[in-house]
C-alpha cells in the first residue's frame, strides 16, 4: 500500500497520552430502606447487611462465582448461600460454597433489598452523573453515552476499550496508525495483482480536524463472488455528535469519476457493520481497473476526500457547510 502525501489544513494534532483506567467494581451502595411487615424465612441471609461492621449489601449482592451483581432470579441453597441465575447452570446445580444441591429456591429477601437501592452509573468516573434504581441500572449502562469505546482498528481483533484520547494514543503507539491533521486527504493504492483480493484491511488513517478525530478506512473484500474496493469514514465519538459532520470521497481516471457523500458513522458501530452495510464509496474491480488505465493488469487507485462540519443557519435554520480553511 502506498500513500501519497496528505494535505493538512488544520492545526497540528494534540494527542492526550494519559490513559484512563476504568473501574468495573460497583460503588458503595446506599443504605436500603426498611420493609416493615415483609419478613420471611429468607431474611436471615440479608440481616447482616443491615448492621454496621458486618457483611455489606454490596458483598451480599455479589455472585460468588462470576463476582458480578446479582439480579432476579437470585438463587440460594438450603444453607442460604446465594448465586446468580447465569452461574446456576455453570455449577451444575451445586452450591459453590457448601456443595449442596441448589434446587429452585429463590432468595426473595435479597431481591427486595436490591429493589430498594439507588446506585450511580458504573461509568461515573468517566463523567456520567446519573443515579438509577438497582434493577434499571444495567439497561442504562448498556446505552450510557459515557461508556468506553471499542478500539476501531479493523486489521485484527482488538479487545482494548477506552475513551477517545486513550484510543487515539493506542492506535498511534500500538497499531502504528498514521495520524494527520487536516480535513482533506489524498491516498493512492497500488496493487500489482488485483485478482488477489482477500478479506483484509488496506489501511486505517486517523485525521484530526474541528477538534475531533476521524478514522478513514480503505478496504478490499469479496462482495458475493466479486472483489470490490471500499472507502468510508468513521467518527471517534457517539452517534449524535457524528451527525454534525459530513464527508465526501472521490475516485476516478480516464475522464470518469465516482463521488460519495455521506455522514460518518460513529465507532459505536463496528467496522464490519459499516462495511457490510455498504455505507461508503464502493468500486467494482472492473471499474477500478478502468480508473487505473494502462493494460489493466495493475491496480492504481487514487482516492481523495474532505470532511466538513454542518452548521445551523441562524436565519433559516438550514444546515450550511463549514469548510476547513
Amino acid at each position: 500500500m502506498e500513500s501519497d502525501s496528505i494535505d493538512c489544513m488544520t492545526s497540528s494534532d494534540v494527542i492526550d497520552d494519559d490513559e484512563i483506567h476504568h473501574h468495573n467494581q460497583l460503588p458503595s451502595l446506599s443504605k436500603p430502606r426498611s420493609n416493615n411487615g415483609n419478613n420471611n424465612n429468607n431474611s436471615s441471609s440479608v440481616s447482616s447487611a443491615l448492621h454496621p461492621g458486618t457483611t455489606s449489601v454490596h458483598e451480599l449482592l455479589e455472585c460468588p462465582v462470576c463476582t458480578n451483581s446479582m439480579y432476579p432470579p437470585i438463587h440460594q441453597c438450603h444453607n442460604g448461600h446465594t448465586l446468580c441465575s447465569a452461574c446456576k447452570t455453570r455449577v451444575h446445580n451445586r452450591c459453590p460454597t457448601c456443595r449442596q444441591e441448589l434446587g429452585d429456591i429463590r432468595c426473595l429477601a435479597l431481591e427486595k433489598v436490591a429493589e430498594s437501592l439507588e446506585l450511580p452509573c458504573k461509568y461515573t468516573s468517566l463523567g456520567c452523573p446519573e443515579i438509577f434504581p438497582y434493577y434499571s441500572k444495567l439497561k442504562h449502562e448498556a446505552l450510557c453515552n459515557f461508556r468506553p469505546y471499542n478500539c476501531p482498528y479493523a486489521g485484527a481483533e482488538c479487545a482494548v476499550v477506552g475513551d477517545i484520547p486513550f484510543l487515539v494514543a493506542h492506535l498511534r503507539d500500538d497499531h502504528k496508525v498514521d495520524m494527520h491533521s487536516g480535513c482533506t486527504f489524498n491516498h493512492r493504492y497500488v496493487k500489482s495483482n488485483p485478482r488477489e483480493v482477500e478479506n483484509a484491511t488496506w489501511m486505517l488513517t486517523v485525521f484530526h480536524c474541528f477538534g475531533q478525530y476521524f478514522c478513514l478506512h480503505f478496504e478490499a473484500f469479496q462482495l458475493g463472488m466479486a472483489p470490490v474496493y471500499m472507502a468510508f469514514l468513521r467518527f471517534m465519538g457517539d452517534e449524535i455528535e457524528a451527525r454534525n459532520y459530513s464527508y465526501s470521497l472521490e475516485v476516478g481516471g480516464n475522464g470518469r469519476k465516482l463521488i460519495w457523500e455521506g455522514t460518518p458513522r460513529s465507532i459505536r458501530d463496528s467496522h464490519l457493520k459499516v462495511r457490510d452495510g455498504h455505507d461508503g464509496l464502493i468500486i467494482q474491480r472492473n471499474m477500478a481497473l478502468f480508473f487505473s488505465g494502462g493494460d489493466r493488469k495493475e491496480l492504481k487507485l487514487r482516492v481523495t476526500g474532505r470532511i466538513w462540519k454542518e452548521q445551523q443557519n441562524p436565519e433559516g435554520g438550514a444546515c450550511i457547510p463549514n469548510l476547513c480553511s
